[in-house]
């Protein structure tokens, strides 16, 4: 069978024309369509949604504001809550003061007796008030402590850091009669010495006294 075009090509391309607009107009109408329902969705999130969870949330903060501002004593609690979480930085950072102990009776000669000893943690000063049977003694214990060393492990070389643990040591006040001698020295202390981090080794001389961390925070 034989079938003759007999339309010419201007109204052909004309046909195909209208198909091509036809479809895109309705691509265009889907588009159109799918973007306002998103704009609408986008509206009803921002001006509805949000606007309630907001006032929501308003409503819950005021609800519990108007609690917390009931409790009764809610300063005094709050501020027991702050000293409590300073508690562990307070203890770490204490001074070990009985290594004081240990230091000065290795240092303190036979014939002297320490009667009284005040520390100041905040000037790094000692003072120890004391009786001994002559000033020569008194001598002997203020060049003891003049000479004391201290003894810190060093991690980075597995050795110890010395250092001198006591500086300015200076006899600021005596006394003496016929049989004794009495005596206040005061002098200044490294720091390190009363660390809580630090494991401290005293040198007096040809002694040792080794303070043990575990048994002073024990105590």
């Amino acid at each position: 069978m034989i079938q003759f075009n007999l339309l010419p090509d201007i109204k052909i391309q004309y046909l195909r024309a209208n198909r091509q607009k036809h479809t895109v107009v309705l691509i265009s109408a889907a588009v159109t369509v799918v973007s306002v329902a998103a704009l609408a969705i986008l509206l009803v999130t921002v001006y509805v949604l949000q606007k309630k969870s907001m006032s929501d949330l308003n409503s819950d903060i005021k609800t519990f504001s108007s609690e917390l501002q009931s409790t009764k004593d809610l300063n005094k609690i709050l501020t027991v809550q702050n000293q409590l979480k300073a508690l562990p930085q307070l203890h770490d950072g204490k001074p070990v003061a009985s290594r004081l102990f240990t230091v000065l009776k290795q240092a303190t000669p036979d014939k002297a007796n320490n009667v009284h000893s005040a520390t100041d943690f905040t000037a790094h000063t000692i003072t120890v008030n004391g009786a001994a049977d002559s000033l020569n003694t008194v001598n002997v214990f203020i060049d003891r402590l003049k000479a004391t060393m201290y003894h810190t492990p060093d991690d980075s070389t597995g050795g110890s850091v010395d250092k001198p643990a006591f500086s300015q040591v200076t006899l600021s006040a005596f006394g003496r009669d016929s049989t004794t001698a009495t005596y206040t020295i005061t002098f200044n202390f490294d720091e390190a010495i009363f660390s809580e981090t630090n494991d401290v080794t005293f040198t007096i001389g040809q002694k040792q006294a080794k303070t043990d961390t575990t048994n002073t925070e024990n105590n």
